[in-house]
């Protein structure tokens, strides 16, 4: 008895779009407080070179972050968006940054049923001593969104960075000192 041939599976890789050296994409990060945003902190100390499209969005844990806030910020046209959280089991409130990942997850797999590349949201980990990390995962996820090009979605005249921020309403910390002394002006009015 004859052996069946061996199929033979066709491996072709689509061709890679051609990187508009023009294009700048849009990056919001949902950093954790304790952690990610420390890291990017201590980047900035020691004056760390990394993409200045990084929007960030300081969370007090990326256990916070829902899938909504994350494809709110895709809809309103960022190109890309990345949590950043406490390395895993290092987590101050436990298993936030668990919660965050299977949410990052679960988008990357609706976007991919919506025909946009999975690639645009991603997780990572760090601890707050790691500002060269912090520096190191910004360029190659900038990199990584070059290579994709623009959001399909996107929307002229729509703020991903506002759009995101509004989608998390209170949970957001505030961007700056100033920021923070003029919510804490406008809460006490509210409470009079």
């Amino acid at each position: 008895m004859a052996e069946p041939a061996a199929v033979v599976e066709e491996t072709a890789e689509a061709p890679k779009k051609p990187v508009d050296p023009t294009f700048e994409p849009e990056i919001i990060v949902f950093a954790c407080h304790y952690c990610a945003y420390a890291a990017a902190d201590l980047a900035g100390s020691m004056r760390l070179q990394y993409p200045s499209n990084i929007r960030m969005i300081k969370l007090p844990c990326t256990g916070k972050l829902e899938v909504i806030h994350l494809l709110r910020a895709i809809e309103a046209g960022a190109d890309g968006v990345y949590a950043a959280g406490c390395l895993e089991g290092e987590c101050h409130y436990l298993k936030g940054n668990l919660w965050a990942r299977k949410r990052v997850n679960h988008v990357k797999d609706l976007l991919a049923e919506l025909g946009i590349e999975p690639e645009r949201v991603e997780m990572y980990n760090m601890s707050s001593a790691m500002g060269a990390k912090f520096a190191e995962v910004a360029t190659e996820f900038t990199q990584r969104i070059k290579e994709l090009g623009p959001n399909p979605v996107k929307r002229e005249g729509v703020s991903p960075h506002a759009a995101a921020r509004e989608a998390l309403g209170g949970v957001a910390m505030p961007e700056d000192p100033q920021e923070a002394s003029a919510a804490a002006t406008v809460e006490e009015g509210l409470a009079e």
